[in-house]
């Protein structure tokens, strides 16, 4: 019996404001919060609200057959408790329906899982934390930013405890395998990976509403007739997209939730189910291994990194980011903690990308990729100097982690005394209030003998 997962990508980034070579060490806030709170507001309620109600009715109307997972970064969750916290409540109504999958992903939307190992394993952690704490779930399934993917972030996610990995159907790592399957890491066979089915995710996210698509106008059930003339033993048809593409990349103009609604229906009807990602690794055994040696993602043509770090722009301003990655993880300063992770977002170097790739590519307010490079090495300046602040730049990494290593020890040594101390003292006082009580039931006794004594 065929299965279609879906799974839906959130994530939105804090946009930076314009910031000049003068403003460095002089100004050390880098955000524009008037975009940031306008932007939000517009993509929450021209596709995230809508998206979500259509999603809901799905379920309901299906009666919970209709199932998907869902991937929500870090700073995006920040950025909803800002800005739109209905929506964190809708979500919330969301999860409690039970047919909802939340998965893993870093916290910041970055590129950490290739430039900083420690800081991604903290950032997947905290992402998962702050889903616990929000929707009561905690993920089992791992999708990177972007779909990243390789056999060094695997091993990296396995080491993490996560059963499965989703990730793109790129043609030069499958070859002549298709993506209908469920596959395993050659390096980690515990570990599952579901491969995006790039044609018939993009037939939704970018050519619905295209006139000039040769399937235009798609309707539900041709979509789910496309599905069931797959080859019967292709059991998996992953469909990953960000939900912003209905709504946004998809307008709501185009009938583009009426499409959806419509396809639990049509599903039921050829005998098709709808499935998490859980639920099928759980239910279905991986044909065969898969090697993946170098990062592949669900951008552009090549599949590759080259969106983020194609050119000497990219690669310069990501390299200056990740110099100091090892003295941003040391420091315990919340303002800077919460700074790195919105300057990590993988969103900034793809505005400085100089790639042709047919798609239009909304650089917010710089012209050119010039222009956003620029901007974003002025922060990252003033950004060092602020964490260099900290951390003396004359002492290098390794003497400065002892350094901090043995002040953290020394702060829990402390703590562990005090803590010592406080049990000592309430032990102190238990003892006290015993004597006290013991020495005035004897003062009590005393004076009862000798009233007994007058008496006689």
């Amino acid at each position: 019996m065929k299965t279609i997962c879906f799974y839906f990508e959130i994530h939105q980034m804090f946009h930076l404001k314009r910031y000049r070579f003068f403003d460095i060490n002089y100004d050390h806030y880098y955000f524009d919060d008037y975009a940031n709170e306008s932007i939000i507001e517009d993509v929450v309620g021209r596709s995230y609200q809508p998206a979500v109600d259509a999603l809901m009715e799905m379920i309901s109307k299906s009666e919970g057959q209709f199932k998907f997972a869902l991937g929500i970064s870090g700073v995006a969750l920040e950025m909803f408790e800002m800005h739109a916290p209905d929506f964190i409540e809708q979500l919330k109504r969301l999860a409690d329906t039970g047919c909802v999958e939340f998965v893993a992903q870093p916290y910041s939307y970055g590129l950490s899982s290739v430039y900083d190992e420690e800081g991604f394993v903290s950032e997947v952690k905290r992402q998962s934390k702050k889903i616990k704490q929000l929707f009561g779930k905690t993920p089992t399934v791992f999708a990177n930013t972007n779909m990243i993917y390789s056999d060094e972030i695997g091993s990296m996610v396995a080491e993490m405890g996560y059963k499965g990995v989703l990730t793109e159907g790129a043609k030069h790592v499958l070859g002549w395998k298709s993506s209908h399957y469920l596959y395993n890491s050659s390096c980690n066979p515990n570990l599952s990976i579901l491969f995006r089915d790039f044609k018939l995710s993009d037939d939704i996210s970018l050519r619905f509403s295209n006139p000039d698509w040769n399937e235009y106008p798609l309707f539900a059930d041709r979509y789910i007739g496309w599905i069931d003339a797959l080859p019967q033993e292709e059991q998996i048809v992953n469909i990953f997209m960000d939900l912003s593409a209905l709504g946004v990349a998809q307008p709501l103009s185009s009938n583009i939730l009426e499409f959806m609604k419509a396809l639990p229906a049509c599903a039921k009807e050829k005998g098709i189910t709808f499935s998490t990602p859980t639920e099928i690794i759980k239910k279905l055994k991986p044909v065969s291994s898969i090697d993946i040696p170098y990062p592949i993602s669900w951008c552009d043509e090549e599949r590759d990194l080259s969106s983020w770090n194609g050119n000497v722009l990219q690669r310069e301003a990501l390299d200056k980011l990740y110099s100091i990655a090892e003295r941003v993880h040391m420091c315990s300063n919340k303002l800077v903690l919460q700074t790195w992770d919105y300057l990590q977002s993988s969103d900034n170097f793809h505005m400085m990308s100089t790639k042709n790739t047919g798609v239009g590519l909304d650089r917010g307010i710089f012209d050119s990729p010039y222009d956003a490079f620029t901007n974003y090495m002025n922060i990252i300046a003033d950004f060092i100097s602020r964490v260099n602040a900290f951390y003396p730049e004359g002492v290098d990494n390794e003497e400065l982690n002892s350094m901090t290593q043995t002040i953290r020890n020394q702060n829990a040594e402390i703590e562990r005394l005090t803590n010592e101390l406080a049990d000592a003292q309430k032990k102190l006082k238990k003892l006290e209030s015993a004597a006290a009580k013991a020495d005035k039931a004897a003062k009590t006794a005393e004076k009862k003998k000798k009233a007994q004594k007058t008496e006689e």
